[in-house]
């Protein structure tokens, strides 16, 4: 049984609705709602990486914690919505979720596949041969969990209520200097790897959901890019190291500014040029869409939601 005493399956189901939602209590202000969820997820992202700790390299238990702890998350974050906005989480709206994400993880692993083939034909590129399919599966159940759980946090929580205090690009420019500067904390991190983060991730990841208003969109970006990164083609995915073997064992050499260095092909100005031409397709369709708000428009909007 769930906290509010129906069946967990229909708990979940009711979630994600988007029914009508009649509003019990009046909507906290915006930066109470933003520092609430941020702590929220703080605690969640905590609980994904001792899942993960947990699982360490077998595929069995990294897939099945890696889904556990999307499913938390996302349950979490769909409960605290409709809790502290008084609103059904369109954002998550189960409707044409799987494909949503079956596109965007094929677009994320295809945008790496060809800022490798970039480097490739700079002559950075080279394998070890062999191959680990167990390896390609733990990597898969850890980024699972990873794109969910981030995804949540800087797209659906800092961009979506810091768009609401300072608009559209303030969103931009925040949640992608935030989100870079997360991969600070990885073993091979870099200043400038953080920084290539933060434009080619932070802004892409932005502009996607800035032009769907779906997470599934920038959820399943996150994932494919991640899992060719470290699952299919082997090579270090933002600085950090301590991987499980992917798929094939890949061997960069050449200049940093080529290769990513030690942070990996994230830190390439090839990732940084190849990112960019999604991010200007999603930021010009968000436009043609009328979804490049500024910050008068959205006060105005959440005054008259919760007045």
């Amino acid at each position: 049984m769930s906290p509010w005493g129906a069946p967990p399956v229909q708990w979940l189901k009711r979630q994600f609705s988007q029914a009508p939602f009649v509003s019990t209590r009046r909507v906290w202000p915006t930066g109470v709602r933003l520092a609430v969820l941020v702590v929220l997820f703080l605690l969640v992202t905590g609980l994904a990486a001792g899942m993960r700790s947990v699982a360490g390299d077998n595929p069995v238990l990294s897939l099945t914690f890696g889904v556990a702890a999307a499913v938390i998350a996302l349950a979490v974050y769909a409960a605290a919505v409709r809790f502290l906005e008084q609103r059904p989480v369109s954002e998550l709206d189960t409707a044409g979720a799987v494909p949503t994400l079956r596109r965007g993880a094929l677009v994320g692993l295809g945008l790496f596949t060809a800022t490798l083939a970039l480097i490739a034909l700079s002559g950075g590129y080279g394998t070890r041969g062999g191959v680990s399919v167990g390896g390609a599966f733990t990597v898969l159940g850890m980024m699972v969990g990873v794109a969910v759980v981030e995804e949540i946090l800087f797209r659906g929580i800092v961009f979506r209520l810091v768009e609401q205090l300072t608009g559209t690009l303030g969103a931009l420019a925040i949640s992608g200097v935030l989100f870079g500067a997360l991969h600070l904390v990885n073993s091979g991190a870099t200043v400038w790897g953080a920084l290539a983060i933060a434009v080619e991730a932070g802004l892409m990841l932005g502009a996607a959901y800035a032009a769907t208003r779906t997470l599934w969109l920038p959820i399943g970006l996150h994932l494919g890019w991640n899992f060719a990164v470290s699952g299919v083609f082997g090579v270090t995915v933002s600085g950090n190291q301590d991987m499980p073997a992917g798929l094939f064992h890949s061997v960069l050499s050449g200049p940093a500014a080529i290769t990513g260095g030690d942070f990996g092909p994230e830190a390439s100005v090839f990732a940084i040029l190849v990112c960019a031409v999604p991010a200007v397709v999603f930021l010009r369709s968000a436009k043609h869409r009328g979804r490049l708000h500024s910050r008068g428009r959205l006060r105005s909007e959440e005054t008259r939601t919760v007045s």
